[in-house]
This record gives structure tokens, sequence and C-alpha cells, in this order.
């Protein structure tokens, strides 16, 4: 979700105030998601490079992050949103932590949208913490650890959270063109949509518009469309 500090600073703001201007769009996006039947929607809220800001926001951020925890409860509750968290999530602060937990219970039975958080989140990390499981695993049972190894399910079996659908579409904001460390794994094969628009200002037409240049896209996931240059589709890859 980048551009919420370019935003603040744009007006003469302090950051912080284009962090609390982005929380408006992550309510804004996630209701329309909601509404419209997506069935999982991952925020990169705060990665493990985030923690090198200046401490001054960091402690806003946290503080912030604690706020939206709890005034998005009835928000999560009249959309039957489950909110889920996946990264380091040990290094927060233990208040961050206590909502994020109460956050997670209350809405663990309903059956609508994942709305899940990525936080002291990397991409890297989950991989490094996956294979060190697996070498934990090994010390109690190696011929289970090897056979997990072995194959994308098992592997995937060790990640933060293994039922994680991959994303279809992963969408950048401000004009960003890279990856920055986010569901390495999980968007092998994700559609990319880019858009100059910073976060603050990123609603429901800036979603319409990035669903719509998805629908655009020809999916072949290393396979062939049927009918192009004589040869029959391989769409074995497809999900």
């Amino acid at each position: 979700m980048d551009g919420n500090g370019r935003w603040a600073q744009a007006r003469g703001e302090p950051r912080i105030v284009g962090h609390e201007a982005g929380a408006e769009s992550v309510r804004a996006i996630t209701r329309e998601c909601a509404r419209l039947g997506v069935g999982e929607l991952t925020l990169y809220a705060f990665s493990n490079e985030n923690w090198k800001r200046p401490q001054e926001e960091v402690d806003l951020l946290m503080g912030l992050l604690r706020r939206y925890l709890i005034d998005e409860r009835p928000e999560i509750m009249d959309n039957d949103i489950r909110f889920r968290v996946i990264g380091r999530t040990a290094s927060m602060p233990e208040p961050v932590l206590e909502e994020m937990r109460q956050t997670i219970s209350m809405s663990a039975d309903n059956p609508g949208m994942v709305l899940r958080l990525a936080l002291s989140y990397g991409g890297r990390q989950e991989i490094i913490d996956a294979a060190a499981r697996l070498v934990e695993l090994a010390k109690e049972d190696p011929a289970r650890a090897a056979a997990l190894a072995a194959s994308e399910d098992g592997f995937r079996s060790q990640l933060y959270e293994p039922g994680m659908r991959d994303p279809d579409l992963l969408i950048r904001t401000a004009g960003e063109q890279r990856i920055s460390n986010f569901l390495l794994w999980q968007i092998s094969y994700s559609e990319i949509h880019v858009t100059s628009v910073m976060w603050p200002e990123f609603r429901e037409a800036q979603l319409h518009a990035a669903f719509a240049d998805y629908q655009g896209r020809e999916r072949r996931f290393g396979g062939l469309i049927e009918g192009v240059g004589g040869e029959r589709t391989d769409r074995t890859g497809d999900r």
C-alpha cells in the first residue's frame, strides 16, 4: 500500500497523516472487496524492513494499527469477514498483539472474505522460516521432513498460512513496479497491476479499474492458447 508518506509530504503534512488517510482506503477497499465477493484480500501493512524507520514513526504506526484493530471490528463483523495475520508477529508490541488476537478470535467463524494483514512480514523470511521448521522436523522425523521438502504442497504446509490461496492479482500503488519481498512463494503466477495513484487516494474506482485490467489478461500458466499456432492449450497448470 505505497504512497502514504509521499502523499502527506506533497501536502506539507507529517507522514503519519498519510498513514491515517491510508487507513481510510483500507476500510473502503475491504468493504468493496467483500461486497464484490472477493475470496481473500491480503494487505502488506508493515514489512520486516519497516522496523528500520525512525522510532517515532514506528511507534505512531503501531498505535494506528492498534486503533484500527479495535475500530474496525464492527465493520469486520457486519461484513462477515474473517481476519487473519501473517508474519513474524512475535516482534510486535504486546498491546497490538492483544488486539490482534481478539479480532482474529471474534471473526474466526465468519463465512465471508478473508482479510489478511501482512505484519512484520517478508517473503524471503517466510521461506527461510519454512525451511527452518523442516530442519527442526528432520531432527524428530527425517523421513517425513524429506517427504515434505520434496514437493510444493509439502513445502507449502510449512508456510505461515498453508491454506492461503495463491493471489490472482497483485496491485501496486504509487507507480511502484517491483515485488518488494511480498508473498514470493504465493505470487509466482499472479497478474500484476500497477497504478500511479497513491494509496490514500486508491478507492473503489481504482479497484474496479484494476479488476477490469485483470479480466483482460490471458492466463496460461505455461500452456498454450487453443488454436494459436495450430496447437492445443495445455491447461494443466490452471487454478
